[in-house]
């Protein structure tokens, strides 16, 4: 090819993807660093962009589920909820709690994220508090389970799992499951799946490998829905490793929660709706989704995110939740990869007298790369007078944040760039002070296990290490 027309092609190319990301309407330093890899590398740089870069519009199926509910009962139901919203967030208002005024709100107009009111919540600490729980939940299902995991794997617990499911089954339970082929690719085998389908189970995967357009935006939820009445989520998967501990590790430590309540036909709604974007089947049978049920007096919002969000829902309820604390706030994440916005938050609140202690994993049994970026911005934070600390012995998992002994939240999302942006997570926020304290109660109580990182010790470490960590940062949106 003659070397004026590979020019020629060359500034076409690089016009055509300067038009591209400018209307992208990106912060200026996303676009720039955009823009020098496709400057950098034309053949490389679309491909990337193409697997890791894409926004929501790329992803959001919800016009097409919005036609969907429009023919369906559903869509009076939801109507029904929404036009509740504003008196129930008037009645969790009267405490004139600052985070019960303001967050509930934020979190509505963000992504039409219902309060929903009368809930019981239990909170299982580990596995060996969860899966005896949700086996014997399972084996008393009468009409539906719907299941959705980041990790499923193939081992002694989930055999188990499939010997229950078989049952159900067969007693005319109506079982449908979604997994992660990326977060299952070493543990689930070919063998189960086929295994699952025989027993009669409709499982399928999220987003299959082969469609590497949607490899990096993962489903990272774990939900478990029964009988429309009882609800899971938090940070364990499905897999036995959750009891022992991955190699190295003499355990592993996480944080799930069980709940009854209004607040589990929000549940079911995340799980229909990656259901409808996975096998365009709409689960738009009003009675999935009850309402008026009154177990307990826990207030509850359930905030979904993901890269067809038009808004990065679970970052603006962090930020609101730290810059809202007047006294405390205790986070604990395995991951500390954060982006600006969070960094600073975290660094301002601390500086303003208020006690933020941030509790993460020094390291884990998938890598090092997300745990040694971790590092830089541990010592960011404990510049700023944020307390870090670091868990010890057993892999640490949790993904929590409860603030001031008044609200809280426990879900799926880590405290990172992709759990922010492109992964689909789930989180529950409790606005309850007994929760919230229990909460607090296991975070104090997980101290005793932990070191404080120190950003003197760290600034000792060789210069190679934290240039290494450094490195490791500057690739931190993609771990």
């Amino acid at each position: 090819m003659p070397a004026e027309l590979s020019w020629a092609l060359y500034v076409l190319y690089l016009a055509a993807a300067t038009v591209f990301l400018v209307l992208e309407n990106r912060s200026p330093q996303s676009t720039f660093a955009w823009l020098f890899l496709m400057v950098l590398a034309p053949g490389v740089g679309p491909v990337v962009y193409f697997m890791f870069g894409r926004g929501s519009n790329a992803f959001s199926h919800r016009k097409a589920l919005r036609r969907q509910l429009g023919r369906s009962g559903l869509s009076k139901e939801l109507a029904a909820v929404r036009d509740a919203q504003a008196e129930v967030r008037d009645a969790l208002s009267e405490s004139e709690i600052e985070i019960y005024n303001r967050l509930p709100q934020l979190l509505w107009n963000s992504t039409e994220a219902p309060v929903t009111m009368g809930n019981e919540v239990e909170i299982l600490q580990n596995a060996s508090e969860k899966y005896p729980r949700l086996l014997d939940d399972l084996r008393r299902a009468r009409h539906l389970v719907h299941m959705e995991y980041y990790e499923w794997a193939d081992d002694p617990l989930t055999r188990e799992v499939l010997e229950i499911l078989r049952e159900r089954v067969r007693a005319g339970v109506t079982v449908r499951a979604l997994y992660d082929p990326v977060g299952s690719f070493s543990m689930l085998t070919r063998g189960y799946v086929r295994d699952l389908r025989a027993a009669g189970v409709q499982v399928y995967p999220y987003s299959p490998i082969w469609r590497l357009h949607t490899i990096s935006y993962r489903n990272h939820r774990k939900l478990v829905i029964i009988d429309s009445e009882i609800g899971y989520t938090g940070g364990l998967n499905l897999t036995d490793k959750h009891l022992t501990g991955p190699k190295g590790f003499s355990g592993w430590r996480d944080t799930h929660v069980r709940v009854c309540g209004d607040a589990v036909a929000t549940l079911q709604y995340t799980f229909a709706l990656q259901w409808f974007n996975t096998t365009g089947e709409l689960l738009g049978d009003p009675a999935l989704y009850p309402r008026g049920r009154r177990p307990g007096a826990v207030p509850i919002q359930v905030v979904n995110s993901g890269p067809d969000s038009q808004y990065s829902v679970i970052r603006q309820q962090y930020l609101a939740m730290i810059s809202m604390a007047r006294d405390h706030v205790y986070l604990q994440s395995p991951f500390c990869v954060l982006d600006e916005s969070v960094l600073q938050v975290l660094c301002a609140t601390a500086m303003s007298g208020v006690r933020v202690w941030v509790m993460i994993a020094p390291r884990g049994g998938e890598g090092p790369l997300a745990y040694r970026a971790g590092m830089t911005y541990a010592r960011d934070l404990a510049k700023a007078g944020v307390r870090v600390l670091l868990y010890q012995g057993a892999y640490f998992h949790c993904k929590t944040i409860a603030v001031d002994s008044v609200a809280c939240s426990i879900g799926s999302a880590n405290m990172d760039i992709r759990s922010f942006t492109i992964n689909y997570e789930t989180n529950l926020v409790i606005y309850d002070r007994e929760v919230t304290r229990r909460l607090e109660t296991a975070f104090l109580a997980d101290i005793r296990q932990s070191e404080p990182f120190s950003a003197e010790a760290y600034q000792r470490l060789p210069p190679y290490r934290r240039l290494g960590d450094s490195v490791m940062r500057l690739f931190s949106p993609l771990l």
